[in-house]
């Protein structure tokens, strides 16, 4: 199946406008070492506001059946973005914050999603905020040419209903307390995707395949020659596609299977000697000070590798070492603003 020229044009403005390049130079560096009578079958396309792309292994004499299976994928990424996109009139998020505080019916993806999202709030007790949506709308990073800092009055006025608490759950009901508060899940919800991207896979009988996220990387098995897939992590502001390393990624016991990375780079403008990123404080309406650009973490959970990931961009280089550190079969690589490569045990 053809992209749209719609679609293409997406994913171009996105990877100019981002620096994304790389999320699809990825692939090659991904698939080298495939081995045996297994090819590689990719599809790529534009959901979430990022580009993504589904690799299958297969035999030739399988390559419909696994063509088709990847257009399969491919609409599941479309009904996740479909629900979970807050711009979207149809969506769950949408509905839920344009109810003016009454509750919602949202599918049980959602439910598990938000309850996950809120759960990672609670944690960091409000250094990640699901309800930061009224803050980040104020901000746009898309242009850096046009991007400019918010007013204070607008960004006091949004703070004002930044309040995670707000956000209730019951079954799959879900309501905002506070009328005029909003939620952004995109900390963690491409993560939850993959996961469930994952399971979809696995349900269809795939032993190996890697399902991209935009720099959101969750795989299955191995490669075919049984080594595991290369991840390369963007060195931060370089030239797309200049890594500062690569991982392996394994999904078998005693490794990790997906790499989930964070970064200050990813959407931002200048203005003076200021850099202002995407990364916002729940306490201010501005990006949040840390002495970190880039924050990776390796886990077999991609919903928690995305959230963490996050927080640990926020907490800086040190707690960010010390979290990490505290939670078994969980690692991390930190990137600081002077160069310096941090990694957990």
């Amino acid at each position: 199946m053809l992209l749209s020229y719609k679609k293409i044009y997406a994913i171009f403005c996105f990877m100019k406008k981002t620096g994304f390049y790389w999320a699809l130079l990825l692939i090659p560096l991904l698939l080298t070492g495939c081995a045996g009578r297994q090819e590689a079958y990719s599809k790529t396309d534009f959901y979430f506001d990022t580009v993504v792309t589904i690799t299958l292994y297969g035999s030739p004499s399988q390559k419909g059946k696994t063509e088709k299976l990847l257009d399969d994928t491919m609409e599941q990424c479309a009904f996740y973005d479909s629900l979970f996109a807050p711009d979207d009139p149809q969506s769950d998020i949408y509905k839920i914050n344009h109810a003016a505080g009454e509750a919602v019916q949202v599918s049980e993806d959602t439910a598990t999603m938000l309850y996950a999202a809120n759960r990672f709030c609670e944690t960091t007790n409000g250094m990640i905020d699901i309800t930061i949506y009224p803050v980040k709308e104020l901000w746009d990073f898309s242009n850096p040419q046009t991007a400019a800092v918010p007013p204070a009055s607008r960004l006091e006025k949004a703070l004002a209903h930044v309040d995670y608490t707000a956000l209730e759950i019951d079954g799959t009901r879900v309501r905002l307390s506070d009328p005029e508060a909003a939620i952004d899940p995109g900390f963690i919800a491409k993560g939850y995707i993959a996961d469930q991207l994952k399971k979809f896979l696995l349900e269809k009988g795939v032993e190996n395949a890697i399902i991209n996220l935009g720099g959101n990387v969750q795989c299955i098995g191995n490669k075919p020659d049984k080594t595991g897939y290369q991840v390369g992590i963007q060195k931060p502001f370089a030239d797309p596609g200049v890594f500062e390393e690569t991982v392996t990624a394994m999904d078998e016991r005693g490794s990790h299977s997906c790499v989930v990375t964070s970064g200050t780079y990813e959407r931002c403008f200048t203005m003076g000697d200021t850099l202002y990123h995407h990364i916002l404080d729940p306490t201010t309406g501005m990006p949040v000070d840390t002495d970190l650009d880039s924050a990776t973490i390796l886990a077999d959970s991609a919903t928690e590798a995305d959230a963490l990931s996050t927080t640990c961009l926020i907490l800086g280089s040190e707690k960010a070492m010390e979290y990490i550190e505290s939670i078994d079969d969980i690692d991390g690589i930190f990137i600081k603003k002077d160069g310096t490569v941090l990694r957990t045990d």
